[in-house]
């Protein structure tokens, strides 16, 4: 019986002090959704796209490269003959169109019209001589002269006037000038020259592999001497920007995430330090967790791909390091 007031007391005081623990309790929502992820980013196997000698590599494993930096050469001892070839094909047509185009020369003109003087003097020569003679065995019955000479004559006369035709269509063609269909053929064949001429200055271009982008060389995967091919890359590279946190969102908490939403991202290798960045995507469909995420509760849950952006100017982030995105929450965000 004389323990009962002690109880009491025990248990006023019990009683006490819950309450005031529950009056101490921080009641206010959360102020923050925190996520568990690895970072991501974006690599490039480089290859060339022609099949031949690597003849220089100039980078190696963690050389950070530019845009249209040379990061490779192959051997153009054959490729560069056939291209000096393809351009000088290429002059040699331009001038073919070129000389088709201006048509014939005053010169050229004037030469074709001296032929034909000459030839229709020729003619006329030819024509009066095998009259005379024609004349000649018509007054003497034929004995002036045999029927060879006379046929003779007679050819010599038709060939005259022949020569004279043909040196008189020669002229009018050289007035005329080149057909349009010839001047097309020829410039048909320009266009396949420098087809052709193309075609092998850009192989001679791809003999040099240029980094598309600025990134780094993760691997080195092919050395001088060896053959180059499109299916064999000869660099790994990893795109440095842009980098992303791959994590998982629950539903529950989807509502309160929205592409653009700031962001802030930790971790273990730099605790003192956090990095900017942003929502930049939402999957659109759900799926269960996946094992790479670190948070017990979330392990069977059905969740939402996000991609958080990061801003790493200084290129602190690696492949794969686990993070911790902080999404914060203001008061009266609710789900768009």
């Amino acid at each position: 019986m004389k323990r009962t007031p002690v109880v009491i007391a025990v248990s006023a005081l019990l009683l006490m002090g819950g309450f005031f623990w529950w009056r101490n309790l921080d009641h206010k929502p959360a102020s923050e959704i925190t996520l568990y992820g690895n970072l991501d980013l974006r690599q490039v196997e480089l290859a060339f796209n022609g099949a031949e000698r690597i003849d220089e590599v100039l980078v190696s494993e963690g050389d950070h490269v530019h845009r249209g930096q040379i990061l490779a050469r192959l051997d153009t001892g054959r490729l560069a003959p056939q291209a000096a070839q393809a351009q000088a094909q290429v002059a040699t047509q331009q001038q073919v169109v070129d000389r088709l185009r201006h048509g014939s020369r005053p010169e050229e003109i004037a030469q074709a019209r001296a032929n034909l003087v000459q030839a229709e003097a020729e003619a006329v020569s030819a024509k009066a001589r095998y009259e005379r003679m024609r004349d000649l065995a018509q007054n003497s019955n034929g004995r002036a002269l045999s029927r060879q000479d006379l046929d003779d004559a007679k050819a010599a006369a038709d060939a005259a006037a022949a020569r004279a035709e043909a040196s008189r269509q020669a002229l009018r063609l050289q007035v005329i000038g080149p057909r349009r269909e010839d001047i097309a053929q020829a410039q048909a064949q320009l266009a396949a020259s420098k087809a052709q001429a193309a075609l092998l200055r850009k192989q001679l271009a791809d003999a040099q592999l240029a980094a598309p982008l600025d990134a780094v060389v993760r691997s080195r995967l092919a050395e001088p001497g060896e053959m180059a091919s499109p299916q064999k890359p000869v660099f790994s590279l990893a795109i440095t920007d842009p980098k992303w946190v791959r994590a998982y969102v629950s539903e529950t908490d989807l509502g309160h995430v929205h592409p653009g939403m700031a962001a802030t991202v930790t971790v273990d290798a730099f605790p003192k330090q956090a990095f900017k960045g942003w929502v930049g995507f939402i999957s659109p469909v759900a799926e269960f967790t996946p094992k790479t995420v670190q948070t017990p509760d979330l392990r069977t849950s059905l969740v939402y791909e996000i991609r958080v952006f990061v801003k790493d100017p200084h290129d602190d982030l690696r492949l794969g390091m686990p993070a911790t995105v902080h999404l914060p929450l203001h008061a009266g965000d609710t789900a768009r």
